[in-house]
């Protein structure tokens, strides 16, 4: 079932499952957003996305050294690294900075559009994904 662990393989799975449980996140604080719930003030509501997201930089770094392949030097991967970007911006203004509840609810749609280009870019490795 899983790889030998000198492979890196885990690494990958590691990366895999923090982007997993970062945008099913993102996406439920988002529906507590749009109805103004409560459990959006939980304390561990609040720290678990920053404690996911840093393990899934971390492993985004590793991975790019295991590869041998850079953002600025590879363009798919510099895609990626754009669209994290705009990810987190976009994601910021869904669930907090958005001054109205249709900015909010603009910016959360449009940030789960570019996480799903992330991935589309990470399993095709073509920034373009036929798009342009």
């Amino acid at each position: 079932m899983f790889p030998p662990a000198g492979d890196g393989m885990w690494l990958k799975y590691v990366h895999v499952g923090c982007a997993i449980l970062s945008v099913s996140g993102y996406f439920l604080r988002g529906v507590w957003m749009l109805r103004d719930s409560p459990m959006l003030r939980r304390l561990w509501v609040r720290v678990a996305p920053h404690v996911i997201d840093t393990l899934l930089l971390l492993s985004a770094l590793l991975l790019a050294v295991r590869i041998g392949q850079y953002p600025f030097v590879h363009g798919w991967l510099t895609a990626k690294v754009l669209g994290v970007v705009a990810y987190i911006v976009l994601g910021s203004i869904g669930l907090k900075r958005g001054r109205t509840r249709g900015v909010r609810i603009a910016a959360w749609l449009a940030a789960l559009i570019v996480f799903a280009y992330i991935v589309g870019v990470a399993l095709t490795r073509s920034a373009s994904l036929g798009l342009l």
